[in-house]
């Protein structure tokens, strides 16, 4: 069975994409995650709301919203791992605490329940990582490269092999 998001974290309002994030953090959530995230998929699994409701990020101009990606908040729902601590992207080393096959699973059911209930398609622009916001909305970001690589699955290189796996697992999970 998909994990399914608690109603009373879904609000009915416009949303346009999901942005997948790490937190640069340990496996546990921490209150900077909650103050920037909607969600945070901790390193067991365990799925934590954050401070912001989806609803705060209708909008972005009153300044009160999960501020997780520069200049694209508005419209976008920020879910997040709680992971990669101290990861360096080149040579790669994922840190003390690497992002787990469990969490990335579990963040793939969230996407697609989020998907789903705002009825964002699926695409390289509607769903994706922040790696990935710059070259597919042609927003600038600052060197961000989460997701670009998957600790327990070293073949897969790169922001757009990571998004293309996530957008495949959430089409299948819909």
């Amino acid at each position: 069975m998909t994990y399914r998001l608690p109603l009373e974290w879904l609000q009915p309002v416009k949303m346009s994409r999901v942005i997948l994030h790490w937190s640069a953090g340990a496996h546990k959530c921490s209150e900077l995650d909650k103050e920037h995230y909607h969600i945070i998929v901790e390193g067991d699994g365990n799925v934590v709301r954050g401070d912001h409701t989806i609803s705060d990020n209708v909008t972005s101009a009153d300044g009160d919203y999960a501020a997780h990606t520069r200049n694209c908040n508005t419209g976008s729902i920020g879910v997040s791992m709680a992971c990669m601590a101290g990861a360096i992207e080149r040579p790669f080393n994922a840190g003390k605490f690497p992002m787990t096959e469990t969490q990335w699973n579990r963040a793939m059911e969230v996407i697609a329940h989020l998907a789903g209930f705002y009825k964002i398609p699926v695409t390289e622009k509607t769903i994706l990582s922040h790696a990935e916001v710059q070259p597919n909305l042609g927003i600038q970001q600052n060197g961000k490269w989460d997701v670009a690589r998957l600790p327990f699955e070293p073949k897969t290189v790169g922001a757009r092999a990571c998004g293309d796996k996530m957008r495949a697992k959430v089409l299948e999970l819909l």
